[in-house]
């Protein structure tokens, strides 16, 4: 597991992070939200449990919580960014998740 962990403290910009995971990614998405798919990255590392220590399993680990800190920004529109990040200001809490608080906000109109 260290090798991984000291590859990626290697690594400086988001889409080195996404090259080296293999994660299929958009530059148009990255260019606008690069610095929001790493703090979210951050926030699932900082939360998660790794169920081994061989460096195949830790690396699609940290590929599927890295791809799905993608779809959060890809998925989400500005308001649900703009509520999340006012949230977070509010309360100090820097780990809840969109899912969560895409179930507590009520349903627009579409």
């Amino acid at each position: 597991m260290s090798e991984i962990v000291t590859e990626l403290g290697k690594l400086s910009s988001a889409e080195e992070f996404l090259n080296f995971l293999e994660v299929k990614y958009d530059q148009r998405v990255v260019n606008v939200n690069r610095l929001h798919i790493l703090k979210r990255f951050n926030q699932y590392l900082a939360r998660h449990s790794f169920r081994s220590a061989e460096a195949a399993a830790v690396r699609l680990e940290y590929k599927a919580l890295l791809e799905r800190a993608y779809q959060d920004f890809v998925q989400s529109d500005a308001v649900t960014e703009k509520v999340f990040k006012v949230f977070q200001d509010a309360t100090g809490v820097k780990t809840f998740s969109l899912d969560s608080l895409r179930a507590s906000m009520p349903m627009r109109n579409m």
